[in-house]
């Protein structure tokens, strides 16, 4: 914000960056403060990801509906969440970098380390849907095995579970390849897999667990509304303008960060005895 405001040619433009800089001058006590900052939000950060993320799935896993009534849902959330995080921003990435030049700084590297993150999340998540079949399997109850049979054999929205299998499992094995995973064009498409596939599943915990509930006589086939269909698209344009926006605004890339990385950056080891 600092950067922008020293460099910013309108008035306005000075004046809403030098608001947001919070009176950054580059001393050596607001770097202190600012490192010291960034060390403790990214201790904080952890921990925030796995409170969330855990409390939402023990909203399900509290009730007695089968399909939500499970114990694997806060680890089973959590990896949910690393694995559509991490194949949205491989989504976003990856177009951004050609459009804006950015191969020296997001390198191949980064790339194909986010594609192992991701398989690797992706084998987690998977791994928490077959514990969902065995538990409801080996429980006995007749509800729990009525909901994985309405869910996987015959029921009307099956075809969404297999759909879920298909893009959250199947699709992802293709990172096993090391050539496939420097390939951007294939880790693009897996990562739209991956993006349908974690919103299925979503529908698959929501819609299908709910549809067929105890009572026969309230059984319901769900059909989006128009409404439905506004919301999903709206949200999406919404984030994508709010991301262009970020874009044209600020800087993509984190300028402190860019900043470690300069060779003067890294501290000089002096032989003893040298002056400094």
């Amino acid at each position: 914000m600092a950067t922008l405001r020293d460099r910013a040619k309108s008035r306005a433009a000075q004046t809403i960056y030098g608001m947001m800089a919070l009176g950054w001058r580059g001393s050596a006590k607001h770097w202190f403060r600012y490192e010291s900052a960034y060390l403790l939000l990214a201790g904080l950060s952890a921990p925030l990801v796995l409170s969330v993320h855990t409390v939402v799935s023990f909203d399900f896993a509290v009730a007695v509906l089968p399909g939500w009534h499970a114990t694997i849902f806060p680890p089973y959330f959590v990896a949910g969440a690393i694995y559509a995080g991490f194949a949205m921003v491989l989504t976003l990435a990856i177009p951004l970098r050609a459009m804006y030049k950015l191969h020296d700084y997001i390198t191949m590297r980064h790339l194909e380390n986010m594609a192992k993150v991701t398989l690797i999340t992706g084998l987690v998540v998977v791994y928490g849907y077959m514990s969902e079949l065995f538990f409801g399997w080996y429980s006995g109850n007749e509800y729990e095995r009525f909901m994985l049979k309405n869910r996987v054999y015959y029921g009307p929205y099956a075809w969404t579970y297999w759909m879920l299998l298909l893009c959250n499992f199947i699709v992802p094995q293709l990172l096993w390849s090391k050539r496939l995973r420097r390939n951007l064009a294939v880790v693009f498409t897996v990562v739209m897999f991956v993006n349908v596939g974690m919103w299925l599943e979503r529908f698959v915990i929501i819609v299908t667990s709910l549809h067929r509930d105890f009572l026969p006589s309230s059984w319901q086939m769900y059909y989006p509304t128009v409404w439905d269909f506004m919301t999903l698209f709206g949200t999406v344009g919404l984030f994508l303008t709010l991301m262009f926006v970020f874009v044209r605004v600020l800087p993509m890339i984190s300028i402190f960060e860019m900043r470690t990385l300069l060779p003067e950056a890294t501290p000089k080891h002096h032989p003893e005895g040298e002056a400094h």
